[in-house]
């Protein structure tokens, strides 16, 4: 039976203003992406969603992002890579602290938007990304895209590393993401994108915007908590994959789990 991981982007909200449903979310995934304050999220929520992902048995994940609320981390930000390297060692030692205030703990760490496809290509980035991970001990996993020139440099250091795929998000026939702003770009139909990701654990293949096929390795599959109909898309691809006989479980056990 094949195993994965069902991961989202939550903790997103920011004091009065709501994005998403948090806790309907942590009914259907095995990971959450928790934000760090940085590009979403406040203390507060940040609190309230690790003491439900630990009731729910999710593991918590540290989302890091560059210093961007006003462009919810979506916006490529040249910072320099002491700074972006402290910038993330602080992120998730603040997402840890709550997290163990929650009764659970940080175990893996994910970038967040553009940082994310940055340390795809980019070296410094990249680079300044696996310190903070190094100075933060070296043992959480860092989830990345197949080829990720951070994922690379993790391996180098001996750091765990897990493939990532997306449910809901289009990709190009190199096999990065399609940027946001192209048509087509974010998937919202729930059949469609539950067929797509079936298809892409089970016989290892997605097909790109171009209609060319990909071959893609993934221990877990990402849907976004602020697409529309988000929580309705990832119960369907939690019913398409175990009606396919496909197995939920996080790539890394929730403390208590």
């Amino acid at each position: 039976m094949s195993t994965i991981d069902l991961n989202a982007d939550l903790g997103e909200s920011f004091g009065r203003w709501t994005l998403g449903d948090d806790t309907a979310m942590l009914g259907v995934v095995t990971s959450a992406n928790v934000a760090c304050g940085f590009h979403a999220g406040d203390p507060t929520t940040l609190l309230e969603v690790c003491r439900a992902a630990a009731a729910a048995g999710v593991a918590v994940g540290a989302q890091v992002g560059y210093r961007d609320l006003a462009g919810f981390g979506r916006r490529f930000v040249d910072v320099s890579a002491a700074d972006l390297t402290a910038d993330v060692a602080y992120q998730v030692g603040a997402l840890d602290a709550l997290a163990r205030a929650a009764g659970t703990r940080v175990t893996y760490v994910k970038p967040h938007g553009a940082l994310y496809n940055a340390v795809v290509h980019h070296e410094a980035q990249a680079a300044a990304l696996v310190e903070a991970l190094g100075l933060l001990g070296g043992h959480l996993p860092l989830v990345g895209l197949p080829g990720s020139a951070s994922l690379a440099r993790a391996e180098e250091a001996g750091m765990p590393t897990v493939l990532e795929a997306f449910a809901d998000r289009a990709y190009a026939a190199d096999g990065t993401l399609v940027p946001r702003g192209r048509p087509g770009a974010v998937l919202d139909d729930p059949d469609a994108v539950a067929a797509r990701v079936v298809r892409l654990v089970v016989d290892g293949v997605v097909e790109a915007l171009d209609g060319s096929l990909l071959e893609v390795r993934a221990d877990s599959v990402c849907v976004h908590g602020d697409t529309p109909g988000a929580v309705a898309l990832a119960g369907a691809v939690r019913h398409g994959l175990e009606a396919a006989g496909v197995r939920l479980s996080p790539f890394v056990r929730a403390p208590g789990g």
